[in-house]
């Protein structure tokens, strides 16, 4: 398999799944500015949408967005148990933080990302989406869960540990949220997270 990915994006947890699941993959990078890849292929004949992550498959077909690559990851490696069994309501409850990870939480951070510095005046009001989102995020551990969905790590906190790790690229205090700050904090001292985060330039 071959990973498409851009350093700190969504695709990092794509990338720590395909670690945790001890999956054989390679990796490229892409410029999201340029949508180019490192060896300089045009990265829309890849995904059209421009965006990362993708994954090529050993057969050849791509599989892009992330909700579905790390459900793919998971269900490559059933005993590294990244995700319930399909068809359980415990999966429909992964599917559940998934989509919310995807629809609402990661898509407040878009004003942050936008290729330009977030103006001054318009900076509160972006601010305040993500903390609204993160709020939701911070309810569904209040019940002194260390997970997400079940009793161990899945790909719902490898999602979640991604985008709310962003507060600390875009200077919103992630402290506000001490259950989720907790969370970030266990998946992010994984051997796999370090290893991900070192492959992807993230850390010195």
């Amino acid at each position: 398999m071959k990973l498409y990915y851009s350093p700190g994006a969504c695709s990092l947890a794509v990338h720590i799944a395909l670690r945790l699941a001890d999956q054989p993959f390679e990796m490229e990078r892409v410029d999201s500015a340029t949508k180019t890849t490192e060896t300089g292929a045009d990265y829309r004949a890849i995904n059209p949408r421009g965006y990362v992550p993708a994954l090529i498959l050993d057969g050849g077909e791509t599989i892009t967005e992330a909700p579905a690559l790390l459900q793919y990851v998971a269900d490559q490696a059933p005993q590294a148990a990244l995700a319930p069994a399909p068809g359980t309501l415990a999966r429909t409850r992964l599917q559940e933080a998934l989509n919310y990870i995807a629809s609402e939480l990661h898509k407040a951070f878009k004003p942050f990302f936008s290729g330009a510095p977030i103006a001054d005046t318009d900076r509160p009001a972006a601010e305040e989406v993500v903390a609204n989102r993160m709020g939701f995020a911070e309810a569904m551990l209040s019940d002194g869960r260390r997970h997400l969905v079940g009793d161990r790590v899945s790909v719902a906190d490898l999602y979640l540990f991604t985008v709310a790790n962003w507060c600390n690229f875009v200077g919103i205090d992630l402290g506000r949220w001490p259950n989720v700050q907790a969370l970030v904090g266990r998946i992010g001292a994984l051997p796999a997270t370090r290893d991900a985060m070192a492959a992807e330039g993230l850390t010195g």
